[in-house]
């Protein structure tokens, strides 16, 4: 098939919503639409993106809450949850049969088909707020980063001893300049290699911050911390005591810290749907997330129980902006640099569904205008690249979407406190009640039998740690709105 039927085929495929009328060929899937490329690379690539991402560095402080004892325990025990139950998920990537059933492209279609009714209403209020929070995450984080940058500058000049402040919100604007640009790449599938550069850059920032861990513990020549965790009495960093109260908090907010960490089931069937068959896709996406999980948690261990090792009770909440290292101030320039480039590209990798969502549901309920529906090409005249299709709808919404989540940001610039809101929010109902239970409706697994009260009682644990995360980082929040002031964050 010719280059201009191709199009006129997709474009068709497009507006009516539907399956074209042929079955899969050289150009096209078996739903018609264009041949999906994705490997167990690319998805390992785009899974390690949205997970290794800035929950790597509270888990020094999450360690430091918990202990030798329960924070490695607990993060294996997340890892372990998290890679059975987007095992389950993938499964439910095509309705019915795992290989020849219809497709779900969406993490809400797949409950929409599986479950339906209002779990699919409140599986999208879920999705799409962790989405919205993932990004003003993000923001926070990213800010952080360049003001280390800045401080590491000022502190080698200056001296430790000065304060080096640096007011927050010009870099979480220039964040938002740069996600309002990315933005406008249409779709997930045309952001891969943004997800393979921020793949490196976290792999590159986590070894810095695990290379100067060991360098720390080799230096104080002995490891720091102990069985139980952060002591009552222990002076924070922010001039606090730890009350007997605070120490139940702390270790509530380390359990939604670890949990975001763990959190990218909400994109895990977008990642699916980039992935070529055969082999069937759920096989794909299986190796995909056992490289992932295991890597990331290799990765997770050494970071959290080295950070750990090194400061013990004083373990930074940010480990790499924390300032609990000074020097080699350029290596934590590069980390921090790695850091930025990361997360610039895992916020695309977690908006575009949320983005995907809204223009299919514009076009869904306004089919007839162009505003909504029209692209304007714009040719390329480097590269022998085909034309930009500029959306104006696409251009308008989601720079609107940016501007919100970095005046969010700017208002509620904490960030232990927005990644355990977050964790607790997201996972329980994301990572596993919801595929809990598409699961057990899609292989018809009996009521009361064995494997079905093992799964419920799986997610009414994970139910209970969620709250509790909740609780704990909600406590933080109204700990740091104390000595807060809006759009006034000095670092």
């Amino acid at each position: 098939m010719g280059e201009n039927a191709a199009t006129k085929h997709q474009q068709a495929f497009e507006l009516g919503g539907g399956f074209a009328p042929q079955g899969p060929s050289k150009c096209f899937d078996d739903d018609g639409r264009l041949k999906r490329t994705g490997t167990v690379w690319t998805a390992s690539a785009h899974i390690i993106t949205a997970v290794i991402g800035s929950g790597v560095l509270s888990l020094a402080w999450a360690t430091a809450q918990l202990g030798w004892i329960a924070g490695p325990t607990v993060l294996f025990l997340f890892s372990f949850v998290t890679y059975y139950t987007s095992c389950l998920l993938a499964a439910c990537y095509r309705s019915g049969d795992s290989v020849t059933g219809k497709r779900n492209y969406t993490y809400m279609e797949a409950v929409e088909n599986n479950l339906g009714g209002f779990q699919v209403k409140l599986c999208g209020m879920i999705q799409y707020f962790n989405l919205l929070g993932v990004a003003i995450g993000y923001t926070i984080a990213a800010s952080i980063s360049m003001i280390a940058i800045k401080r590491a500058d000022c502190f080698h000049e200056k001296g430790h001893h000065n304060p080096c402040k640096v007011d927050g919100t010009p870099y979480m604007v220039m964040f938002g300049v740069a996600e309002i640009l990315f933005s406008q790449i249409p779709d997930f599938d045309q952001i891969s290699w943004l997800s393979m550069l921020a793949a490196v850059m976290s792999f590159t920032y986590s070894s810095i911050g695990l290379g100067l861990g060991i360098f720390k513990v080799a230096e104080n020549k002995k490891i720091k911390g102990s069985l139980t965790g952060i002591s009552i009495g222990t002076v924070t960093s922010s001039g606090s005591t730890v009350t007997e109260t605070q120490k139940i908090w702390r270790s509530f907010q380390a359990l939604g810290a670890i949990a975001f960490a763990y959190s990218y089931s909400l994109i895990l069937i977008e990642i699916q749907d980039t992935i070529k068959s055969p082999p069937a896709e759920y096989k794909t996406m299986k190796k995909a997330t056992m490289i992932s999980v295991v890597t990331t948690t290799i990765f997770y261990m050494f970071c959290g129980c080295f950070g750990y090792a090194a400061f013990g009770d004083m373990a930074p909440g940010n480990l790499l902006t924390g300032f609990g290292f000074y020097n080699p101030f350029w290596l934590l320039d590069i980390a921090n640099a790695a850091i930025v480039i990361h997360l610039v590209g895992a916020y695309q990798v977690y908006c575009q569904p949320l983005f995907a969502f809204v223009e299919n549901m514009a076009a869904k309920y306004f089919p007839e205008s162009k505003f909504i529906t029209h692209n304007i090409e714009i040719p390329i005249p480097i590269g022998g690249y085909k034309p930009y299709k500029l959306n104006l709808f696409r251009l308008i919404w989601r720079t609107l979407f940016v501007c919100m989540t970095t005046v969010v940001a700017m208002l509620m610039p904490f960030f232990n406190d927005v990644v355990g809101i977050l964790g607790a929010f997201g996972f329980w109902p994301l990572t596993v009640y919801f595929p809990v239970e598409m699961y057990i409706v899609q292989k018809k697994i009996p009521k009361w039998s064995t494997r079905w009260v093992s799964l419920q009682i799986l997610s009414a644990a994970c139910l209970i740690i969620s709250i509790c995360a909740a609780a704990g980082s909600f406590a933080g929040v109204f700990s740091d709105l104390k000595v807060y002031h809006p759009f006034k964050t000095m670092y």
